[in-house]
Protein backbone atom coordinates (compact mmCIF):
# COMPACT_ATOMS: atom_id res chain seq x y z
CA UNK A 1 0.00 0.00 0.00
CA UNK A 2 1.34 3.40 -0.90
CA UNK A 3 2.17 6.06 1.77
CA UNK A 4 -0.27 8.93 0.28
CA UNK A 5 -3.31 5.94 0.11
CA UNK A 6 -2.30 4.98 3.59
CA UNK A 7 -2.81 8.40 4.83
CA UNK A 8 -6.09 8.94 2.88
CA UNK A 9 -7.57 6.32 4.92
CA UNK A 10 -6.34 7.27 7.85
CA UNK A 11 -8.13 10.52 7.69
CA UNK A 12 -10.87 8.98 6.27
CA UNK A 13 -10.72 9.67 2.86
CA UNK A 14 -10.96 7.06 0.17
CA UNK A 15 -8.56 7.30 -3.09
CA UNK A 16 -11.86 7.81 -5.26
CA UNK A 17 -12.63 11.07 -3.25
CA UNK A 18 -9.14 12.79 -3.83
CA UNK A 19 -9.10 12.26 -7.37
CA UNK A 20 -11.11 15.58 -7.83
CA UNK A 21 -9.06 17.74 -5.69
CA UNK A 22 -5.85 16.13 -7.00
CA UNK A 23 -7.41 17.50 -10.20
CA UNK A 24 -7.96 20.74 -8.86
CA UNK A 25 -4.34 21.27 -7.33
CA UNK A 26 -3.13 20.59 -11.01
CA UNK A 27 -5.57 23.20 -12.62
CA UNK A 28 -3.97 25.64 -10.11
CA UNK A 29 -0.88 25.33 -10.85
CA UNK A 30 -1.19 25.49 -13.99
CA UNK A 31 -3.24 28.52 -13.83
CA UNK A 32 -0.31 29.72 -12.09
CA UNK A 33 2.38 29.12 -14.47
CA UNK A 34 0.64 30.73 -16.91
CA UNK A 35 -0.03 33.98 -14.89
CA UNK A 36 3.42 33.54 -13.94
CA UNK A 37 4.71 33.78 -17.74
CA UNK A 38 1.70 36.50 -18.20
CA UNK A 39 3.62 38.96 -15.34
CA UNK A 40 6.96 38.20 -16.95
CA UNK A 41 5.72 39.11 -20.38
CA UNK A 42 4.47 42.54 -18.86
CA UNK A 43 7.17 43.21 -16.97
CA UNK A 44 9.33 43.25 -20.01
CA UNK A 45 6.95 45.74 -21.91
CA UNK A 46 6.77 47.86 -18.97
CA UNK A 47 10.94 47.89 -19.18
CA UNK A 48 10.41 48.59 -23.05
CA UNK A 49 8.37 51.61 -22.10
CA UNK A 50 10.67 53.18 -19.98
CA UNK A 51 13.79 52.70 -22.39
CA UNK A 52 11.84 54.34 -25.25
CA UNK A 53 10.44 56.81 -23.46
CA UNK A 54 10.70 60.66 -24.75
CA UNK A 55 9.27 63.36 -23.20
CA UNK A 56 9.28 67.26 -24.97
CA UNK A 57 9.19 70.35 -22.28
CA UNK A 58 8.05 73.71 -23.34
CA UNK A 59 9.54 76.62 -21.57
CA UNK A 60 9.82 80.51 -22.07
CA UNK A 61 13.45 81.68 -22.25
CA UNK A 62 12.64 85.33 -22.18
CA UNK A 63 9.01 85.66 -20.03
CA UNK A 64 7.82 88.92 -21.46
CA UNK A 65 8.65 88.53 -25.07
CA UNK A 66 5.79 86.67 -26.14
CA UNK A 67 2.07 86.20 -25.59
CA UNK A 68 2.01 81.82 -26.79
CA UNK A 69 -1.66 81.39 -28.86
CA UNK A 70 -0.69 77.57 -30.04
CA UNK A 71 2.07 75.27 -30.30
CA UNK A 72 2.04 72.21 -32.65
CA UNK A 73 4.44 69.45 -32.17
CA UNK A 74 5.02 66.56 -35.18
CA UNK A 75 7.47 63.82 -34.47
CA UNK A 76 9.35 62.71 -37.79
CA UNK A 77 6.44 64.24 -39.87
CA UNK A 78 3.29 62.84 -37.78
CA UNK A 79 1.25 64.85 -35.54
CA UNK A 80 2.10 64.78 -32.32
CA UNK A 81 0.64 67.35 -30.29
CA UNK A 82 -1.72 70.49 -30.83
CA UNK A 83 -2.53 73.11 -27.83
CA UNK A 84 -4.36 75.75 -27.42
CA UNK A 85 -3.14 78.08 -24.41
CA UNK A 86 -5.82 79.84 -22.29
CA UNK A 87 -4.65 83.25 -20.41
CA UNK A 88 -3.94 81.19 -16.97
CA UNK A 89 -1.60 79.14 -18.92
CA UNK A 90 0.37 81.75 -20.69
CA UNK A 91 0.63 83.45 -17.50
CA UNK A 92 1.82 80.40 -15.76
CA UNK A 93 4.80 79.95 -18.46
CA UNK A 94 5.74 83.36 -18.22
CA UNK A 95 6.19 82.96 -14.39
CA UNK A 96 8.26 80.38 -14.89
CA UNK A 97 6.34 77.32 -15.79
CA UNK A 98 6.77 74.12 -17.34
CA UNK A 99 5.24 72.40 -19.45
CA UNK A 100 5.04 69.04 -20.81
CA UNK A 101 4.12 68.84 -24.48
CA UNK A 102 4.58 65.39 -25.07
CA UNK A 103 5.88 62.17 -23.57
CA UNK A 104 5.89 58.93 -26.35
CA UNK A 105 7.78 55.97 -26.90
CA UNK A 106 9.89 56.41 -29.51
CA UNK A 107 12.55 53.59 -31.18
CA UNK A 108 16.67 53.74 -30.94
CA UNK A 109 17.98 55.99 -33.83
CA UNK A 110 17.51 59.20 -35.76
CA UNK A 111 13.82 61.37 -35.23
CA UNK A 112 13.20 64.38 -35.97
CA UNK A 113 10.56 67.16 -33.81
CA UNK A 114 9.00 69.94 -35.63
CA UNK A 115 7.19 72.61 -33.89
CA UNK A 116 4.97 75.33 -35.23
CA UNK A 117 4.81 78.34 -33.02
CA UNK A 118 2.14 80.86 -33.31
CA UNK A 119 2.36 84.36 -30.63
CA UNK A 120 1.54 87.44 -29.98
CA UNK A 121 5.44 89.33 -29.89
CA UNK A 122 5.34 92.35 -27.50
CA UNK A 123 5.63 94.77 -30.31
CA UNK A 124 1.89 93.48 -30.72
CA UNK A 125 2.80 91.25 -34.41
CA UNK A 126 1.04 88.16 -34.47
CA UNK A 127 4.17 85.81 -35.21
CA UNK A 128 4.46 82.05 -36.57
CA UNK A 129 7.66 80.56 -36.28
CA UNK A 130 8.24 76.11 -37.60
CA UNK A 131 11.34 75.01 -36.02
CA UNK A 132 12.77 71.69 -36.42
CA UNK A 133 15.41 69.32 -34.23
CA UNK A 134 16.94 66.35 -35.43
CA UNK A 135 18.08 63.93 -32.83
CA UNK A 136 19.20 60.45 -31.90
CA UNK A 137 17.30 58.25 -29.46
CA UNK A 138 19.67 55.91 -27.37
CA UNK A 139 18.69 53.57 -24.60
CA UNK A 140 17.24 54.86 -21.65
CA UNK A 141 14.77 58.30 -21.00
CA UNK A 142 15.50 61.31 -23.38
CA UNK A 143 13.83 64.84 -22.05
CA UNK A 144 13.98 67.54 -24.33
CA UNK A 145 13.22 71.44 -23.36
CA UNK A 146 11.80 73.30 -26.18
CA UNK A 147 12.53 77.12 -25.00
CA UNK A 148 10.86 79.74 -26.79
CA UNK A 149 12.76 83.22 -26.66
CA UNK A 150 11.84 86.40 -28.54
CA UNK A 151 14.44 89.50 -27.12
CA UNK A 152 13.53 92.98 -27.56
CA UNK A 153 13.77 95.13 -29.97
CA UNK A 154 12.45 92.73 -32.54
CA UNK A 155 11.50 90.19 -30.31
CA UNK A 156 11.31 87.65 -33.40
CA UNK A 157 10.80 84.15 -31.16
CA UNK A 158 13.68 81.48 -31.63
CA UNK A 159 13.14 78.03 -30.88
CA UNK A 160 15.92 76.05 -28.99
CA UNK A 161 16.00 72.35 -27.93
CA UNK A 162 17.91 71.22 -25.21
CA UNK A 163 18.43 67.77 -24.02
CA UNK A 164 18.38 67.10 -20.18
CA UNK A 165 20.63 64.96 -18.55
Amino acid sequence: MSASLLVMLLIGLNPVAASPLDDEIETLKAETSATAKDMATLEQKVRQLVDTRVSVFLTLGSRDGLDLDSVELFVNGKPAVSHLYTPAESRSLKQGGIQQLFMGNLVNGAHELQAVITARAANDRFVRRESSHSFKKRPGELRLEMALEANAPDYEPRVSFIEWK
